[in-house]
């Protein structure tokens, strides 16, 4: 399932990351302006794009600003190779416990693989987006990470993933850290985020996320209200629990799954999760984001009389399932720490196993374990970082990368088979 060695895998493969683009970019480009005397351009610093339904076909434009700071709300659209533009009125309902709005427009009716570019009223500057292709005849990178803050280290990781020019990015949870009370956290994470994650082309990259303890006050076992700044601007793809599916065409799957923060591990949870997995079976990449990690890279395992250990929801509840139904990599955080586990079944190393990666430094920092200490880690460390992923036919190629750009670790996943060892479930 895994290169055999960090050799192998560079000589094989990295010419053709870096020709692609996929290792080095030039620095994103600015955004074009058409300021007018008369009427400011309107430039939210919080703008970003994210997903509610199919990546392919639609694309949802968000902020969060105050009413009337501009007269026209509404968003023009137009793909980059003709000037038949549309409009769309966004919407606006309250962000939480403030005088703020999310606006929001959902683009849909998009052709897929297809650049657009879009303004906000008349005089805002012009931004561009491109949607997912249909089909993954062509490559398809992309970033993913967890646990961001609003510090300088977060900035230098977002960056480095622009850098990339990742066609969207995966945030797993602990986004801005405003435990659902600091507005003023909120919105940084969202500045920085609209600030620095633009492509090499002026091309805005959208967000993905699944939700974390720092996103709900109390971390654990509360309601949706608990986590108001996360839902009202996700609620779009998490409308009624704190786990979805995003599928991209018939070529990749994110089932973003909530670990105890608003919707409980068990019970309706893991139902879903095994009615998710089993008819996404035939999926060529399948892969799960999660925010506490089954398999922890600093914090301990084994619980005592009167507390779990970290992760024993996940291996009691969703382990076997992703064992049962070959989910060939689980993207997990919350450490903050840089880790790849060996493939493993029911903890143990084995070649046709399942791969759990990253445990969440993007930028929060902690010394974690030694493979030596836990012999489920492959490799670990201790560096502020970033996962940079390429589905490639049906190989799936993963980045470490710190935040000053250097490559931390390498590894690659292929299709895993069924029926060659016994799993529970």
């Amino acid at each position: 399932m895994l290169a055999s060695s960090r050799r192998e895998f560079l000589g094989a493969s990295f010419a053709g990351l870096a020709a692609s683009g996929f290792l080095w970019a030039d620095e994103p480009v600015a955004k074009d302006s058409a300021k007018t005397p008369e009427d400011p351009a309107f430039q939210p610093s919080t703008l970003f794009l994210t997903w509610q339904r199919d990546p392919t076909t639609t694309m949802t434009v968000q902020w969060v600003g105050t009413a009337g700071e501009t007269s026209d709300a509404k968003i023009s659209y137009a793909t980059l190779r003709n000037d038949h533009w549309q409009t769309l009125q966004s919407s606006a309902k309250p962000y939480p416990t403030t005088d703020f709005k999310v606006f929001r427009a959902e683009l849909t009716g998009l052709t897929p693989g297809t650049d657009y570019r879009f303004r906000i009223g008349k005089h805002s500057p012009t931004y561009r987006f491109r949607t997912m292709p249909a089909k993954a005849t062509n490559p398809i990178p992309f970033i993913s990470g967890g646990d961001c803050g609003v510090n300088v280290h977060t900035v230098a990781n977002n960056i480095q993933a622009a850098r990339h020019d990742p066609m969207f990015a995966i945030i797993g949870g602990d986004l801005g850290y405003d435990n659902g009370r600091s507005v003023d956290v909120s919105l940084a994470f969202l500045r920085n985020y609209s600030k620095h994650m633009i492509g090499r082309d002026g091309r805005l990259i959208p967000m993905v996320t699944c939700i974390g303890n720092h996103e709900v006050d109390g971390g654990y076992a509360k309601p949706r209200a608990q986590a108001p700044f996360f839902y009202a601007l996700f609620d779009g793809l998490f409308r009624d629990t704190g786990y979805a599916t995003l599928d991209f065409g018939d070529y990749l799957s994110l089932v973003l799954l909530d670990t105890g923060h608003t919707s409980p591990i068990g019970a309706d949870q893991a139902d879903w999760l095994e009615k998710t997995l089993k008819a996404r079976a035939d999926h060529p990449h399948v892969m799960v984001v999660n925010h506490v990690p089954a398999y922890p890279s600093f914090r301990s395992s084994e619980g005592t009389e009167s507390k779990e250990g970290t992760g024993e929801g996940n291996r009691k509840h969703w382990v076997p399932l992703f064992q049962k139904y070959r989910v060939p990599v689980v993207l997990e955080h919350h450490d903050h720490t840089f880790k790849r586990t060996k493939p493993l079944l029911d903890g143990v190393a084995h070649g046709n196993g399942v791969l759990y990666l990253g445990d969440g430094s993007w930028g929060r920092l902690r010394r974690p374990h030694t493979p030596e200490e836990l012999a489920y880690l492959a490799v670990t460390s201790k560096d502020y970082h970033l996962s940079l992923h390429r589905i490639q036919g049906e190989e799936r190629f993963h980045l470490a990368m710190d935040e000053f750009g250097r490559v931390m670790d390498v590894c690659r996943t292929g299709q895993r088979k069924s029926g060659m060892v016994h799993v529970r479930g």
